[in-house]
C-alpha cells in the first residue's frame, strides 16, 4: 500500500485540513444510504436529545434535524470539522440545539442517562477501545434507549485500497458479543444493502441505573 493510499485511509478516521473536507465530501455521497435508512428508523420527539458519533461535516445531523428537530449533541476526534458542521446546521444552531464538541467517545464528555439516541455511522472502526466506547455509550443513554451504529461488511470493507491499515474489520457476530459485554440488554441487526452494509441496533435495559 502506497503512503499516500494510507494517507487517504487515515482522512476517513480523523478528517483534517483540504483533503479532510474534501474525504468528508466524498463520504456524503457514499453513505447517503446510510443516512437515509437511520434517519427512518430513529423514533424520537423535538425533545429528545440525540448524539452523534464522528459527525464529520455535519450532513447527517442537518438530515436528522429536517425530521425530528431533536436537541443535537455530537463528537468528532477531528478539530478541523467543528466549524464547518455548525454551518452546515445553522438552522438548529440558532435555534439552540445543536451542541458539537471534540472528543474522544471513548470518554464521553456527558451525564449518565442523558441521551434517548446515538448514532455512529462508519467510525466504530476507529475506535481506540471498542468494548469501552460501546460502554461509555450505554452509560450516556436513558433507559430503554437505543444505539444505532451503522457499518459496512467486513467483506466489503476488505476490499478497498484504503483500508488495509488504521481500519478494525468486525462480523456481525463480534457486534453481537462486543454489545453483551458492554452491558446492553438488547442487540438486533438489520441488513441496508446485501452483502455490503447493516445497521445494528443496541437498546438499553430498562432497569438501567
Amino acid at each position: 500500500m502506497s503512503k499516500f493510499t494510507e494517507y487517504i485511509g487515515s482522512q476517513f478516521g480523523n478528517p483534517r485540513g483540504v483533503l479532510g473536507k474534501v474525504c468528508c465530501l466524498l463520504m456524503n455521497i457514499i453513505n447517503k444510504e446510510m443516512y437515509k435508512r437511520t434517519v427512518s428508523l430513529i423514533s424520537i420527539s423535538s425533545n429528545a436529545n440525540s448524539l452523534d458519533i464522528g459527525y464529520g461535516n455535519g450532513y447527517f445531523l442537518k438530515q436528522l434535524y429536517k425530521t425530528h428537530r431533536p436537541n443535537m449533541y455530537g463528537i468528532d476526534i477531528s478539530e478541523d470539522i467543528q466549524k464547518q458542521a455548525s454551518k452546515r446546521n445553522s438552522l438548529a444552531d440558532g435555534a439552540g440545539k445543536l451542541h458539537l464538541t471534540v472528543g474522544d467517545c471513548c470518554y464521553l464528555p456527558y451525564d449518565n442517562n442523558y441521551f434517548d439516541v446515538v448514532t455512529s455511522i462508519n467510525t466504530i472502526y476507529f475506535w481506540n477501545d471498542t468494548v469501552k466506547g460501546l460502554s461509555e455509550i450505554n452509560r450516556v443513554l436513558k433507559p430503554r434507549g437505543s444505539f444505532f451504529n451503522v457499518v459496512y461488511t467486513k467483506e466489503w470493507l476488505q476490499k478497498l485500497s484504503y483500508t488495509k491499515k488504521g481500519f478494525r474489520f468486525f462480523e456481525k457476530n463480534d457486534f453481537l458479543s462486543m454489545g453483551k459485554q458492554a452491558g446492553f440488554s438488547d442487540i438486533k441487526i438489520q441488513e441496508i444493502v446485501k452483502n455490503k452494509s447493516f445497521v445494528v441496533i443496541f437498546s438499553s435495559s430498562e432497569d438501567k441505573l
